[in-house]
């Protein structure tokens, strides 16, 4: 796979998957998860794993703007809305449901998900679960962890270190690194390296997937003539971003094989 959009599925037949719900958030705001949350539908879409999105940045979206056809927007603090993205599971032709939770809404979501009964019916095993939990370099970010772990019990949980801002993540002091080592044990960790500033913008500008700006397209799927240069700068960045997944083996954790990595 690379970031010119060619993939294969790792050996996962989507028809015999249960439906898997991932989560991408966190509770403090500006650490980049809907940047993730496009990587994520980009590396699946590559896989040609039926995937959809809701976008919970209500009502103007913000992961929509990227991916129209796939994205909806939604309030993820309402019934009527969760009823769409939580109901529809078992039956959506679309195996792999992303739910991009903007900032402050990760704990209550968790929560929410906890009292409706659906980590029950993720135990029984009628569906997956994976959160991708992104982190902040401050010291909240670990208190969030250890709020959020409370609710992962067995499933597919993921820190990740996005370096959009060259963060050092705590190594600066010993205390907080232990700390973080503490608190991450249920953890599997992924680092998104950080892209260069130019490329990130003309790739914001473009208003299209990563894949799609590597390819040189436009939303029409026209050429586009973007920078050489700054295209290259995002495919080397997305390559990078797909080995991360593939050393953890993210495909696994969908198809609900779990697999522990270092």
């Amino acid at each position: 796979m690379s970031g010119d959009g060619n993939s294969s599925n790792g050996g996962v037949d989507p028809k015999s998957m249960k439906p898997v719900l991932i989560i991408v958030g966190a509770d403090k705001g500006g650490v980049g998860k809907t940047t993730i949350s496009r990587t994520l539908l980009d590396y699946l879409n590559s896989a040609s794993m039926p995937t959809r999105a809701f976008d919970s940045e209500s009502p103007r979206g913000t992961l929509y703007r990227f991916f129209p056809k796939q994205t909806e927007i939604v309030d993820v603090t309402t019934a009527a809305h969760q009823v769409r993205m939580i109901d529809t599971l078992p039956t959506s032709d679309q195996k792999v449901t992303i739910i991009d939770v903007r900032a402050g809404l990760l704990s209550p979501t968790l929560r929410t998900l906890t009292d409706v009964g659906f980590f029950d019916l993720v135990r029984n095993g009628d569906f997956h679960f994976i959160l991708f939990h992104i982190l902040g370099p401050s010291v909240s970010s670990l208190e969030e962890i250890d709020e959020i772990s409370r609710y992962i019990q067995g499933q597919s949980y993921f820190l990740v270190k996005n370096f959009i801002n060259e963060a050092s993540f705590f190594d600066w002091s010993q205390d907080l690194s232990k700390e973080y080592a503490k608190g991450s044990k249920r953890a599997i960790e992924i680092n998104i390296p950080k892209l260069n500033e130019m490329a990130y913008e003309q790739a914001e500008l473009a208003g299209v997937p990563f894949s799609t700006f590597v390819a040189n397209k436009n939303a029409r799927g026209n050429n586009a003539g973007y920078s050489l240069v700054l295209r290259g700068y995002v495919r080397t960045w997305m390559d990078q971003i797909i080995r991360e997944y593939d050393r953890v083996r993210l495909l696994d954790h969908i198809a609900g094989r779990y697999v522990r990595v270092n």
